[in-house]
């Protein structure tokens, strides 16, 4: 599976090709799916292009891009996006459009109240274990654990990915037995998209993750990065 991150908290001063309406989340995810993404993970934002968990907002954009598009459709829960543990599990179980999946970064406060609350309403959860903190620790002895769609291996170590990302997989061990995506982001977004190519795992690509090619051009869409995560990911001759 290699999945799409359309923008991320991302903005207006990344750039053009970052998309923040709802018409333009559904375009960038249309393109993204024609170049091969199976799956596709999106940050709502509001008018003034800022994350937001409000229930208006993800409805018009889940609205939007399933107009356009058949394959799952995932919306973060970042903490960024609302601070508060009990204003953010409120918002969430306020949603009247449901997303398929949704994202729950293990590591942030109330993060195991947030899963369980998607779980209640039949969303899948993407258990985010971020590398550098004690996510894999918490997400190690959760009850939770196998209930989760999959594990988001998450590389901020931009210098090592690499070996970041390696630490990180020893660090999940079993992960509960779920499936395991494994991406990177900024400079180490490549090498961590080649070595899940190489184990066999699910990943992820798009403007959320990096706005530069591998020979570091300026990415022009979601959709080229889709493309030429592709042949980095190894998919032609893996499906050969």
């Amino acid at each position: 599976m290699v999945q799409v991150c359309l923008n991320g908290p991302r903005g207006a001063a990344d750039g053009t090709a970052v998309p923040l309406t709802p018409e333009s989340m559904a375009q960038a995810a249309a393109e993204a799916v024609a170049a091969g993404a199976t799956d596709i993970h999106v940050h709502p934002k509001s008018p003034c292009g800022r994350d937001t968990l409000s229930p208006r907002v993800v409805a018009a954009t889940l609205e939007a891009i399933r107009e356009r598009v058949s394959v799952p459709v995932g919306v973060t829960t970042g903490a960024w996006a609302e601070p508060d543990p009990v204003a953010r599990l409120a918002r969430v179980r306020g949603w009247t459009v449901l997303p398929d999946h949704a994202s729950v970064n293990w590591h942030e406060p109330g993060a195991e109240e947030t899963a369980a609350a998607l779980i209640d309403l039949g969303v899948g959860v993407e258990a985010g274990i971020w590398s550098g903190t004690d996510a894999a620790a918490r997400f190690a002895v959760s009850a939770l654990g196998p209930k989760v769609l999959r594990v988001l291996a998450e590389v901020t170590d931009t210098d090592a990915a690499e070996a970041s990302a390696r630490t990180l997989l020893s660090e999940l061990g079993t992960a509960h037995g779920r499936p395991v995506l494994l991406h990177g982001e900024d400079a180490g977004t490549w090498p961590v998209l080649r070595l899940a190519g190489r184990l066999g795992l699910a990943t992820r690509v798009g403007l959320e993750d990096t706005l530069l090619l591998p020979d570091g051009r300026r990415a022009l869409s979601n959709a080229q990065l889709v493309t030429e995560g592709l042949v980095q990911y190894g998919w032609a001759q893996r499906a050969s």
